[in-house]
């Protein structure tokens, strides 16, 4: 154990280095927790430096001027929480190896995270983006067969790049998914999707495939192999510039446009938590035996590519 007097209280670098070895060496934390930790501490130590203090000095009324500090500064909750836990974190092991004499951070409460408010469009706003797809080119017919995809199934980008035409069960309408941890669910594809995934297999694919690089995967760069996640993030963004939608998208914006409207539709909850293949439903029973023909029937009715018929 430390004692007070072998270490330098002008020194609060060496605090941080000796921390930093503790999560790892007696934590057993990741490089990557411990490389967040370590920006967390070297900012905070920035604040107690500027306000002419040290880490053995420092008052829990100095701490929550810090939180606030970071909530002025913009800080979202989840990045405020992981600063405190850092915080506590940082002051217990000072107070365990006798380096000061008392914790301040002991009792400072973890926020609650805050409700976070997507990008959604809306519906003309994705019919706008899918219409301005210039389809006499190759690089439109496969793009629009991605957004199309993307936006009848609420699958996440990394997902989508992903599946494979063995997934896809183009005579039922349902695609396999593998979803965070390697998780499958199957999720129904709606009519003006499959049209423009045939349409882009039945052309495109055919050639792009020739030169055997994507194996089965389904969507495919203008080179012949597996599109990429930044590929897809780029021609989104790419697509809505030309059709003047100014809102600051991602692929994920057409996942949470996909529950938004199905749920303002009137979709019953549980079921879009099943395609959206959300965290809750690997511990929540309910959510593990919805029908997939009723899964079907909530796409037929509730979703606007399909009850508009857009084909």
């Amino acid at each position: 154990m430390e004692t007070r007097s072998s270490i330098d209280s002008s020194r609060p670098q060496y605090y941080l280095r000796r921390f930093l070895q503790h999560l790892v060496l007696d934590k057993g934390l990741s490089d990557n927790t411990r490389s967040a930790y370590r920006n967390d501490i070297q900012r905070y130590l920035t604040f107690i430096e500027n306000i002419k203090l040290t880490p053995e000095n420092i008052a829990r009324k100095n701490i929550e001027e810090y939180i606030i500090l970071l909530k002025k500064l913009g800080m979202a909750n989840s990045s405020i929480a992981r600063n405190i836990s850092a915080v506590r974190m940082f002051h217990l092991y000072l107070a365990e190896n006798s380096i000061s004499v008392h914790n301040p951070a002991g009792d400072i409460e973890v926020p609650k995270k805050g409700t976070y408010l997507p990008t959604v469009l809306t519906i003309p706003e994705v019919e706008c983006i899918l219409h301005s797809i210039d389809m006499s080119k190759l690089r439109g017919i496969r793009d629009r067969a991605v957004f199309e995809f993307m936006y009848a199934t609420g699958v996440r980008v990394s997902e989508a790049v992903r599946v494979t035409k063995s997934d896809l069960n183009n005579e039922h309408g349902f695609c396999r998914i593998f979803g965070k941890g390697s998780k499958e669910r199957i999720i129904p594809v709606g009519e003006s999707a499959l049209f423009y995934i045939k349409r882009y297999t039945n052309s495109v694919r055919m050639d792009l495939a020739k030169n055997g690089k994507a194996g089965d995967l389904l969507f495919l760069n203008m080179r012949g192999s597996g599109i990429s996640r930044i590929s897809v993030w780029k021609n989104l963004k790419s697509w809505a510039e030309q059709a003047g939608i100014k809102k600051n998208i991602s692929p994920h914006t057409l996942r949470h446009s996909f529950a938004t409207h199905l749920l303002e539709g009137g979709a019953d909850l549980r079921a879009v938590q099943e395609m959206l293949g959300h965290s809750d439903i690997s511990t929540t029973q309910i959510y593990t035996h919805l029908d997939r023909e009723f899964l079907k029937e909530v796409i037929r009715t509730f979703h606007p590519r399909e009850i508009k018929g857009n084909t």
